[in-house]
């Protein structure tokens, strides 16, 4: 609570402490050395766990620890010196322009009915969901948004004259002001108005769901994927690729790494540069298929 973790990531350091107790076999804290901890880490390697995985672990484990020399309960550290595996290179998945615009462009809301009045009804809470869908992706792909940080949005959250949005609940408890594109804009703007159709009288989320209360991030997944389908795409489409997709356009068009870093919310830099490989790989593949020197047969 006091570091502000979500509780996915309390979940996965639960799931790293039983792996400590399980490497530990009943030894008390103060006999678990470096060398049991190096062979936990090389036996779940060897299982095929990712690296990134095993970085957590150790994180997770050097934090316990400390917390145990802290309070008495041991004299040191195991956890200190080791270091984590390797993680291979990872470019995030990025749509091209041509695909996000495929993707947002996807769907149509439903044709109205006029057979009664709880079809008229149906059809309006139909229309009025896709106006919200519409609007929460086009704000993913426009601001950059986490999915997490996007469903915790309240409506006074948006600065409606300005354009932008205020991100309240960034990773890490950090805020941070996003642009909010006329495009995306609009489309909250036609969401704001049908909203009233759900939304409870004391519901300050932006998007809520069909119940009226404030919309959970499974749902924005759900419903992201089903626009994936109708629109054709290939693979799993994530709230995450979107968020990829606007920060590797944005650098492409901008070439201003700084600002790209400040439109994601990301207090490294370094964490920032990894789109800069994204772009090259885009320009080799451009090259590769332009340059007269570069065709091969």
């Amino acid at each position: 609570l006091r570091r502000r973790l979500s509780p996915h990531t309390v979940a996965a350091y639960r799931q790293d402490l039983a792996a400590l107790a399980r490497a530990a076999k009943e030894r008390p804290a103060g006999e678990i050395s470096a060398d049991i901890l190096r062979r936990a880490l090389a036996r779940e390697a060897a299982t095929g766990k990712h690296p990134a995985t095993a970085a957590r672990r150790l994180s997770a484990w050097r934090v316990f620890f400390d917390h145990l020399v802290e309070n008495g309960a041991a004299d040191s550290n195991p956890a200190r010196g080791l270091r984590p595996p390797k993680r291979p290179a990872r470019l995030p998945k990025a749509l091209t322009p041509d695909e996000t615009a495929k993707l947002l462009d996807a769907s149509h809301p439903p044709a109205a009915s006029t057979a009664s009045a709880s079809a008229d009804k149906n059809s309006a809470e139909k229309s009025a969901l896709h106006l919200r869908d519409a609007a929460m992706f086009e704000l993913l792909y426009s601001s950059a948004l986490r999915v997490g940080e996007l469903v915790a949005l309240d409506l006074g959250d948006i600065d409606w004259r300005g354009g932008f949005a205020q991100v309240r609940r960034g990773k890490g408890g950090r805020g941070r002001v996003a642009p909010i594109g006329k495009t995306a804009l609009a489309a909250l703007e036609k969401w704001r108005t049908a909203r009233a159709l759900f939304a409870k009288p004391d519901e300050e989320g932006l998007f809520v769901s069909r119940n009226g209360a404030r919309l959970g991030t499974r749902t924005v997944q759900t419903r992201l994927g089903e626009w994936a389908k109708t629109a054709g795409m290939p693979g799993r489409i994530s709230p995450h690729v979107l968020r990829h997709s606007c920060a590797s356009h944005f650098l492409q068009s901008s070439g201003d790494l700084r600002a790209t870093q400040e439109l994601l919310g990301h207090s490294d830099i370094a964490a920032t540069q990894i789109y800069t490989r994204l772009d090259f790989q885009n320009l080799a593949a451009v090259y590769d298929r332009a340059h007269p020197r570069a065709r091969r047969k």
